[in-house]
């Protein structure tokens, strides 16, 4: 749905009657009167806050462990694991988009240290690849987030998949969240894959110490804990917690939003508005999804801390209104629902023409 504009105005529109505004101008506006407001001003303590709360509830955990490590509720404290980890995964991000420290350095060494020790993840691969969809949100060929892998996000993505590949993108929408299971199993492969790669990384030395230590430390805890079926067990449910809930963060924020082609003239504000979802939902919402339910106003304002979010979504929202500028929002069940109708749409591009003769295909027709 699309949300409608406060009654007192704070922008008069800045497109003249005589087509539109120079899109530079209009965004620059719009930055300025945020910057203005002061809401690009550095958090620290907000971050500080967070990461020891986080940090609390992961001595916690560990805490779960040691007392229920010879009974099956052990696997409760995985599944919280799965949670802490992603929460600590949202600080990563935000460390990455210089949102906790204004030195550029110390903020590299946070988001490096929580998304390698804690989480796992390589700060350099997703440094790389987050920068990349930012700069292009659903951009054919440009955004990585949209590249085929196993789960087709375009078309002709889907069109081009082959036996089983192709069963499974027919049913795409309805499998999504289940095979969300696998995306932290996939999110590590990916951080080592980089890491240990040929390509360029940032720190690569740093990042493999990093990364071995902390699957050392926690597969050595875990198994001199734990029977060897429940360690099993306990990580197949942290890592399946932990996948669902990072793809069930992330997807709502632009799975079904306009796909831009790869030669497409569009400003950078109406890109980043019109390819982006909010999620409304107040304070669980913004807790659940670490702020990623402003997703409108993050890629407007990357570097802005998440405390600040929520004051630019008032400014933002009307100024979009005050340009003719589509602004999207809706609840978090119903863009799950979003996100399912849609994926489902794309693999139907799997099925091929029904009336295609199979003895005329054979025969190469």
């Amino acid at each position: 749905m699309t949300s409608t504009a406060p009654a007192q105005p704070l922008f008069l529109k800045t497109k003249p009657k005589s087509g539109r505004a120079n899109p530079t101008t209009e965004y620059s506006a719009l930055l300025h009167t945020v910057r203005d407001a002061g809401l690009l001003r550095r958090r620290t303590g907000f971050y500080f806050l967070v990461f020891g709360l986080i940090t609390l509830a992961l001595g916690g955990a560990v805490a779960g462990i040691l007392l229920l490590a010879h009974t099956w509720l052990v696997l409760l404290i995985a599944a919280a694991l799965g949670i802490i980890f992603t929460q600590y995964a949202f600080l990563a991000h935000e460390a990455s988009h210089r949102q906790v420290f204004t030195s550029g350095k110390a903020n590299d060494v946070a988001g490096r240290t929580i998304a390698n020790l804690f989480v796992g993840i390589s700060y350099s691969w997703w440094m790389t690849k987050h920068s990349r969809h930012h700069a292009n949100p659903n951009v054919i060929g440009k955004d990585p987030d949209i590249e085929p892998d196993f789960v087709s996000f375009t078309a002709d993505d889907a069109a081009r998949t082959r036996g089983f590949r192709a069963w499974f993108t027919k049913r795409q929408g309805y499998l999504f969240f289940p095979i969300l299971m696998f995306e932290g199993l996939n999110l590590h492969f990916h951080g080592f894959r980089t890491v240990f790669g040929r390509g360029k990384v940032d720190k690569r030395w740093l990042e493999i110490l990093m990364l071995t230590t902390r699957v050392a430390l926690y597969l050595a805890a875990i198994f001199l804990l734990l029977s060897p079926g429940m360690a099993f067990a306990f990580i197949g449910v942290q890592l399946a917690v932990f996948g669902i809930y990072m793809g069930a963060s992330f997807a709502p924020n632009h799975k079904g939003m306009p796909v831009l082609a790869k030669d497409s003239k569009v400003d950078f504000l109406r890109r980043q508005v019109l390819t982006s979802r909010n999620i409304a939902g107040g304070g669980l919402v913004d807790a659940f999804m670490g702020g990623l339910n402003y997703q409108v106003e993050h890629h407007l304002f990357p570097n802005m801390p998440r405390p600040h979010l929520k004051r630019a979504q008032v400014i933002t929202r009307e100024y979009c209104a005050a340009n003719d500028i589509l602004y999207t929002e809706t609840t978090l069940r119903k863009s799950y629902a979003i996100v399912i109708r849609y994926l489902n749409r794309v693999g139907l591009s799997a099925v091929g023409d029904p009336f295609d003769c199979p003895a005329a295909t054979a025969f190469g027709r």
